[in-house]
């Protein structure tokens, strides 16, 4: 893993609301360059609406969200991207009737005006080989794994710095989960900042340098991924381990 550096992401005092239900109750936390950072957490804690808060589609009802030292909780997601944000969706969501290079070719969609297209395309398809063997296959016709590989090369494709991620695992057979969070680390180590959200509490702290545990929209937990693994709410909660 690459050696952290200064705050990238500062999301501070962070309230939410769906209509009156009172969703995220005051979240603080902060990425660091060169991090992966986990965020736990089971159904309903929260994790999600705390990722579509960075990335603009979710409007705050207090707090700030800062991006290298610049507020970003009024822009446009668009905008957000453009900065060096890119998000990887829960479910991959991947454009099924468009080929593989199609996908990508969206991922560059708010970068079209700026060159570097066929270097980011060699990066992802040199992490992804599978990817350049079909690329003129339709997404819709790959398996959960290879579209897991697509929705992560697509954000790749914006040349981002903070790399989000929701539940990468979801739906993945054991051999595929290993993989993708093999790139995962593989993708941090050529310098992308990475924020991953995940309910597979073992393989998100296998890879992370830190992590924050939320429960009910609140952060009850904060510290490395060692430090967690051994604290006995991760362990009875998430581990099926600790004292009843």
């Amino acid at each position: 893993m690459t050696t952290p550096g200064g705050v990238l992401l500062d999301v501070r005092d962070v309230h939410t609301h769906y209509g009156a239900l009172h969703v995220l109750k005051g979240v603080s936390y902060e990425i660091h360059e060169g991090e992966i950072v986990s965020l736990l957490g089971g159904n309903a804690s929260g994790k999600s609406t705390t990722m579509k808060a960075v990335l603009g589609l979710v409007r705050l009802s207090e707090g700030t969200i800062s991006f290298r030292g610049e507020p970003i909780h009024d822009l446009r997601t668009s905008e957000i991207v453009k900065r060096g944000i890119a998000p990887v969706p829960e479910g991959r969501r991947v454009f099924p009737r468009m080929t593989i290079l199609e996908n990508l070719e969206m991922g560059r969609y708010t970068r079209r005006t700026e060159p570097g297209w066929e270097e980011e395309l060699d990066r992802v398809f040199g992490l992804f080989p599978v990817l350049r063997e079909r690329r003129h296959q339709l997404a819709g016709t790959m398996s959960g794994g290879e579209q897991q590989m697509l929705a992560i090369g697509r954000a790749l494709m914006t040349r981002p710095t903070l790399l989000c991620m929701d539940e990468p695992s979801m739906g993945l057979a054991p051999r595929l989960v290993e993989e993708v969070f093999d790139i995962i680390r593989a993708i941090n180590e050529q310098g992308t900042t990475i924020f991953v959200i995940e309910q597979n509490v073992n393989m998100a702290l296998s890879i992370a340098h830190r992590g924050y545990v939320l429960q009910m929209g609140e952060v009850v937990l904060a510290g490395s991924a060692g430090e967690l693994l051994e604290s006995p709410l991760i362990q009875k909660a998430y581990l099926g381990s600790g004292a009843a």
